[in-house]
């Protein structure tokens, strides 16, 4: 018999509905029923001092064959990132609300399910992207996107407004603004100037067309896909923004597409805005793009893509 695999299950207790010890519980019995022996800690839950970041690294101290990364794609792509060049693969648990990166892995929507693809899965190694020494598993953007995650996050904090409908809002006031952003970019050596409300970066390329826009049919390609928003009116550009948003980006005339190993974005700006993965941060330029082909290890899910 093969042995048991060590799993430690991180959960974001802010993620989707939330979770509690109860829960916690259940999702150690859900793994060691399925054979594995488990350990499982909510992140962010009451008297949780280290956040994300300790229980990281209390994980890794257990020297575990997998951690699982249980939430949202902010949460997944935080574990990824700890766990890139190392020996330890990442598992993924959909409780998030988009969860692209799950989707893309091939992992089940169930819990249940996913729970056991984790457990008796297939290893295999994927590509991750980074900027400026900060890893990311889906997607980087800069110019609307992080305007209006800024937007919707404010008023969900100052106005209690629900996820959905703060992002409408924000979505308006960001129009208003009608931002636009002048960038030099090095694509593999050559140069392009662009005066675009928009800029976004793959790892990997993205489905531009069909039924299933905004997925990936390889994680492994060892290349980043660029994706450029030409000058545009407000209602299309609220429209590529809600694309964008809900991870719908299509190819079209307004959009200019390109393959890269590596991308330079240069700006005037002191400072930018840049969403990785879902999350906003504040970096300065120039930004370096480039892609580590086979950096992280992943159980993959049963409805994976081939390699």
């Amino acid at each position: 018999m093969a042995p048991k695999r060590t799993i430690c299950v991180i959960v974001n207790a802010g993620s989707g509905t939330g979770h509690d010890a109860e829960a916690e519980e259940r999702l150690r019995r859900l793994f060691e029923a399925h054979g594995a022996t488990a350990f499982v800690c909510l992140a962010g839950g009451p008297g949780d001092r280290g956040g994300l970041a300790g229980a990281i690294e209390a994980a890794l101290a257990r020297g575990p064959d997998v951690v699982v990364a249980g939430g949202g794609d902010g949460t997944v792509s935080a574990v990824a990132a700890a766990l890139a060049s190392t020996s330890v693969a990442l598992g993924v648990l959909p409780l998030g609300t988009l969860n692209h990166f799950a989707r893309d892995l091939g992992v089940p929507p169930d819990v249940e399910s996913a729970a056991r693809a984790i457990v008796e899965g297939p290893r295999r190694t994927i590509d991750v992207g980074e900027v400026n020494g900060r890893a990311f598993i889906n997607n980087s953007s800069l110019g609307l996107y992080p305007d209006i995650v800024r937007d919707r996050e404010r008023q969900q904090q100052r106005l209690g407004r629900g996820k959905w409908l703060a992002l409408v809002w924000a979505s308006l006031a960001t129009l208003r603004r009608f931002p636009f952003l002048g960038v030099r970019l090095v694509v593999d050596g050559r140069e392009r100037r662009f005066r675009t409300p928009f800029v976004f970066i793959g790892n990997n390329s993205y489905r531009m067309e069909g039924f299933a826009i905004g997925g990936r049919d390889r994680l492994d390609a060892g290349t980043l896909s660029l994706y450029v928003a030409q000058r545009a009116g407000r209602l299309r550009l609220l429209q590529l923004a809600l694309r964008a948003l809900a991870g719908r980006l299509r190819q079209a005339r307004d959009f200019e597409a390109i393959e890269a190993v590596e991308i330079v974005v240069e700006s005037r700006r002191r400072r930018l805005h840049v969403a990785l993965d879902g999350e906003v941060t504040v970096m300065t330029p120039p930004l370096a793009y480039r892609i580590r082909p086979g950096a992280l290890t992943v159980v993959q899910g049963p409805a994976a893509p081939a390699g």
